[in-house]
């Protein structure tokens, strides 16, 4: 069944209060409105992750010594692989200070076992170290931007489940309040609430411990650049 966005936000009006279910109809100023309104609310979720339960696979091939690679609406990444021929092969998260203010020989091309992303316009930008010695098929899995509704008439469904599109009408309206500096009602305000929590859920985070060893790290170290071409003996 189709959920067009002229629907959803039409809801979210009466929803906020602000047009009264009953007495009142949304005009075509208060619909245009709401489309600019929601399109902004989508694009706040990009400062609140957690409230994006959607992982997405993104797929790319390395480029030959190349370290950095734009991928567009990218928020955040949950895994990062690299394949040789049919098998995978994990890599290592590094934090910004670590990967751009540690020592670090430059343009070494090797297996890009480690990586760093940084949030910029439009997406994120992927650093990899060691630059690729080779074209290696990479697989993100994340987080990325929801999407822009550009019409009314826009079919709502065919991007999100149901239960997302409630949690979005209720978060709309009281977007729209805030807009209009009025509270939203009282039972609405807790149905949000409610939804919010509820979304986090669905989805959520994984948190499984990975075990690090004492004796430095298992991902890299210049035996097994340099003398290995970086693989790990059986």
């Amino acid at each position: 069944m189709s959920y067009l966005a002229r629907k959803l936000i039409t809801k979210a009006w009466h929803t906020s209060g602000i047009v009264a279910k009953i007495l009142q109809s949304v005009s075509g100023g208060q619909a245009s409105d709401g489309l600019e309104l929601f399109n902004e609310l989508l694009a706040t979720k990009t400062m609140q992750q957690e409230l994006i339960p959607y992982f997405k696979e993104y797929s790319l091939n390395s480029v030959i010594g190349q370290e950095k690679y734009f991928i567009p609406g990218l928020i955040e990444i949950e895994t990062f692989t690299f394949n040789i021929d049919s098998v995978r092969f994990p890599t290592e998260r590094k934090g910004r200070a670590q990967y751009f203010g540690t020592g670090k020989a430059e343009n070494v091309q090797s297996l890009p076992f480690s990586w760093h992303l940084e949030k910029c316009l439009g997406g994120a930008n992927l650093y990899l170290t060691f630059n690729p010695v080779a074209v290696y098929p990479l697989k993100i899995w994340g987080k990325f931007a929801l999407t822009a509704v550009n019409s009314l008439d826009d079919d709502l469904s065919l991007i999100y489940d149901l239960q997302y599109l409630v949690y979005l009408r209720y978060a709309l309206a009281e977007y729209m309040c805030t807009e209009y500096n009025i509270p939203l009602p009282q039972q609405s305000a807790l149905k949000l609430a409610e939804l919010e929590e509820s979304v986090i859920y669905i989805s959520p985070k994984d948190f499984t411990v990975k075990q690090v060893t004492s004796f430095g790290e298992a991902g890299v170290d210049w035996y097994r650049i340099n003398i290995l071409g970086g693989w790990t003996p059986p």
